[in-house]
């Protein structure tokens, strides 16, 4: 095979080559991928992907990035696109129940399945994802904290619990999804959970 100097095969597509790379971390995780399943995929040789990508949990920590910005980019998009909170957060478990279950790629979420196993060796892997569904976590309890002090929520609502809560339900979602639920159960879920949503002062 000819290549560049650095490594790489002649009409090496990067983008085609991560997008395989997200596919085999979210199907097998971080610890369940190789370099060898990484390269067989990519179809290139250990040093063109070291040259393209640097080692393996810096094309992890790539992966992750492209995931965020694209298949798990709903979450946000769904939560700031909604004028009304409680909308927002019902588009949000609606969408990860279709994207959970679509069949074009892994179920779930990379980010929540990615580090299910790992060693003491990879545990910083597992801290980067952890910290990333605390972030979630964050984010969910900062909108639901404008949300009551514009009267959308009522003024006792524990905020703090509804984002665990909510985060839990994902989270949920996706280990339902890998394990087989489909996107209409997991929709009469994301349906359900909503019922918890907390009454406004206006409306109680």
């Amino acid at each position: 095979m000819t290549t560049t100097k650095r490594g790489r095969p002649r009409g090496f597509d990067r983008d085609t080559a991560l997008a395989q790379a997200t596919s085999l971390f979210w199907q097998h995780g971080f610890e369940g991928t190789s370099i060898a399943d990484l390269t067989s995929a990519m179809g290139i040789s250990p040093p063109s992907l070291y040259a393209a990508f640097g080692d393996k949990r810096t094309l992890f920590h790539e992966v992750v990035e492209r995931y965020g910005g694209t298949f798990g980019a709903f979450m946000d998009k769904a939560l700031t696109e909604e004028s009304d909170p409680r909308r927002g957060f019902a588009r949000m478990l609606d969408e990860a129940a279709l994207a959970y279950t679509d069949p074009s790629h892994p179920a779930g979420c990379l980010v929540i399945t990615a580090a299910t196993n790992y060693s003491k060796q990879t545990a910083d892997v597992e801290r980067d994802l952890r910290e990333r569904r605390r972030a979630n976590v964050r984010s969910f309890e900062t909108r639901l904290e404008d949300a009551r002090s514009r009267g959308s929520l009522g003024q006792d609502t524990d905020t703090r619990a509804l984002a665990v809560y909510f985060a839990a339900v994902v989270q949920g979602m996706s280990q339902q999804a890998r394990d087989g639920a489909t996107a209409q159960e997991l929709r009469r879920v994301a349906e359900l959970a909503m019922t918890v949503w907390p009454p406004s002062d206006a409306s109680s």
